[in-house]
């Protein structure tokens, strides 16, 4: 079974090749750029909706979050690419909680437009649904992920955890003797 798993695997990365290496140009190009690029999936409130969204699972305190880390970035991006099966989760999920949003306080009143103490109240009451889940993997993975796949903007994310993004490592060669005294 494991083995023909595999194969499938190969298979379906032989047939996603062009795609696969056109996404990893796509955002290494975005990654240079000091300006956001453009959304390819949201439209301009479905993409405030999800900056909300993340920025209250990762917020701006001291320290920089979600907002800053530009993770919405990636959550576009891969809504628009690896993550296309999980779009009409996510569409109807921002849709939902603009409805709550305008039913609670006010027509019209989209889940962008609210307050951080609103927005709170808003997302606890749905934290245990598919939709909020996917949003808050999304929001880590687009915080601190590696920046060429859209989100960890400035490598924030990593500042964040202090990860130093040396991928390769240098041995320490020699510290490791310094006491010891031949006998």
């Amino acid at each position: 079974m494991l083995k023909s798993c595999a194969g499938l695997s190969a298979v379906w990365l032989a047939e996603h090749v062009a795609d696969i290496l056109a996404a990893q140009d796509h955002v290494h190009q975005a990654s240079q750029s000091p300006a956001p690029s453009r959304f390819e999936f949201f439209n301009p409130q479905q993409a405030a909706n999800a900056e909300a969204i993340a920025s209250q699972i990762i917020p701006t305190d001291d320290t920089p979050g979600a907002r800053e880390a530009r993770a919405v970035y990636f959550i576009d991006r891969a809504l628009a690419t690896f993550a296309a099966g999980d779009r009409a989760l996510f569409v109807e999920g921002l849709s939902q909680l603009d409805k709550k949003s305008s039913k609670r306080f006010g027509k019209g009143k989209r889940f962008s437009d609210l307050s951080p103490d609103q927005q709170t109240k808003l997302l606890k009451e749905i934290e245990k649904t598919p939709f909020f889940e996917l949003a808050r993997t999304m929001t880590i993975l687009g915080t601190f992920s590696n920046p060429e796949y859209g989100g960890n903007y400035d490598k924030i994310g990593w500042k964040l955890l202090g990860f130093e993004d040396q991928f390769f490592f240098k041995s320490p060669y020699g510290f490791y003797d310094t006491g010891y005294k031949a006998k």
